[in-house]
């Protein structure tokens, strides 16, 4: 496994992050727990969750089912960097979701029960909260620190312009602030690429991308439903975008085929390759899906590889203003 830096920090994690979001809903909690400890047997350390996972009236169920995992002991809490993110409604009350001081501490307290820890590792703010000042998000995650309740804070969803006014006020307050953004980002989806990642790299925050497959476009979709294999491929962001984008795929995908590598692999790949990130997240359903994944880390791009790939995807054309001005 290779590691790096969690931002401009001393934290060390893995270059591939574990996201369990489909841990409860999809994936039952043997096979869960499976994944988990498969994950630090390939040394993976660095996992993502958040407090609404789970969905629907069983919001809180991933956080629950890793508290179990981590109630089983050998080491592994201790083992893991545990990342969650609080921001959505965990009720029907006011203050149960956002981002005031009230609902950042209550959140906080609910996560770790669940969890069965007493402590977070990265505490991520899951979107921007445009009522809440800067000062009270600040003060609040000020005093969880203090109570050694979290370690370090990260935003998801965030504009570039977000990472920059919520750092400036904690630089104002002389307290470390951001770490990383939590992003969509892959080949298809590049808008990050215009002010996310250069406001994150000015900050020395770590990029951590979502959906680095854009919901399974870029995981040989043709291919699969030439198979039948339409389980993935029939609903959500791939269904919605395939054909807004079916000439690239099919380049993409002969891209892959001549190089021999699942096209998956090579979509996460790409990512590490980029500057800006940390660790793309990888969700997987079953103990297949990661293990393919893995083989990402095997995966070499050369100047030509990833030129070919920014002709297919060739993003918004930079960093802005550049991008559509002079």
């Amino acid at each position: 496994m290779e590691y790096t830096h969690l931002g401009r920090t001393g934290l060390t994690v893995s270059r591939i992050c574990l996201g369990t979001m489909n841990f409860g809903p999809v994936t039952g909690r043997e096979d869960s727990y499976a994944i988990m400890d498969h994950a630090h047997d390939r040394g993976i350390n660095f996992f993502d969750t958040a407090n609404v996972y789970g969905w629907g009236e069983n919001k809180g169920l991933t956080e629950t089912i890793l508290g179990e995992w981590f109630a089983q002991g050998g080491g592994r809490r201790e083992r893991t960097v545990l990342a969650t993110k609080l921001y959505g409604d965990m009720g029907d009350w006011p203050n149960d979701g956002k981002l005031s001081a009230l609902n950042i501490r209550r959140a906080c307290d609910a996560s770790l029960r669940r969890m069965q820890t007493d402590y977070i590792d990265l505490y991520q703010m899951h979107h921007i909260d445009r009522a809440t000042p800067w000062d009270e998000i600040w003060e609040a995650m000020e005093y969880l620190k203090m109570q050694g309740k979290i370690l370090y804070v990260g935003s998801s969803n965030f504009a570039g312009w977000h990472l920059a006014q919520g750092q400036e006020a904690a630089n104002r307050r002389g307290v470390l602030g951001l770490v990383s953004e939590q992003s969509i980002y892959n080949l298809v989806e590049r808008t990050v690429e215009l002010e996310v990642l250069p406001a994150a790299q000015a900050y020395g925050i770590g990029v951590i991308p979502w959906s680095p497959l854009h919901g399974g476009l870029l995981g040989g979709i043709l291919k699969k439903q030439a198979a039948g294999d339409v389980q993935r491929s029939g609903s959500g962001r791939a269904a919605d975008t395939l054909e807004q984008h079916r000439g690239a795929i099919e380049q993409w995908e002969a891209f892959c085929d001549e190089r021999g590598e699942a096209p998956g692999d090579v979509a996460l790949a790409w990512l590490l390759h980029q500057p800006a990130v940390t660790a793309p997240i990888v969700g997987p359903r079953t103990m297949g899906q990661f293990d393919s994944a893995l083989r990402a880390l095997e995966v070499s791009l050369d100047e030509a590889a990833l030129g070919r790939l920014d002709e297919i995807f060739p993003g918004p054309g930079g960093t802005a203003p550049e991008a559509y001005a002079w």
